[in-house]
């Protein structure tokens, strides 16, 4: 299973949950909620799960460190300002939430159950593999601000 860390980026494991929570819509219908009010908390949702990854894209391109997930060896600052007061995973926490937009929009209760499961695979396969990596290039430092901010929220 180790193979699978760092490999996939995590907007095409998002994709890839968006795909799969929209296929479920072919199998359980959707529940009879009105289009436009789930298409107003879905845009809300979207646009606040954005604002949180753009924060935290933007605070590492302040900070002049990489913003690859794939290459958290490069990193070459450790960023606990703006958002990263907050949550360690800004980027990772918007993408859930723009899927918990799409999750609303599409009305459908398995949809729901991709949540879990997309948080589940990011924590496993990017999330813990960054933190060791982090914890190997910042010491305590990181030891630090990990005892401080949660993972998620």
């Amino acid at each position: 299973m180790n193979s699978l860390e760092l490999k996939i980026p995590p907007p095409l494991v998002a994709l890839c949950t968006i795909i799969s929570m929209w296929a479920t819509t072919l199998l359980v219908p959707s529940l009879g909620v009105p289009i436009g009010l789930r298409r107003a908390v879905a845009i809300a949702l979207a646009c606040i799960g954005q604002g949180i990854s753009i924060s935290g894209i933007a605070s590492f391109r302040r900070a002049k460190t990489t913003v690859n997930p794939m290459k958290a060896d490069t990193a070459s600052s450790l960023v606990t300002t703006g958002v990263y007061r907050f949550t360690r995973n800004p980027m990772y926490l918007g993408l859930l939430i723009v899927l918990a937009g799409w999750a609303v929009f599409l009305a459908n209760p398995l949809a729901v159950l991709f949540l879990p499961a997309f948080a589940l695979y990011i924590t496993r396969f990017q999330i813990k593999p960054e933190e060791r990596i982090l914890s190997k290039l910042f010491g305590s430092e990181y030891a630090s601000y990990m005892s401080q901010v949660r993972r998620w929220i």
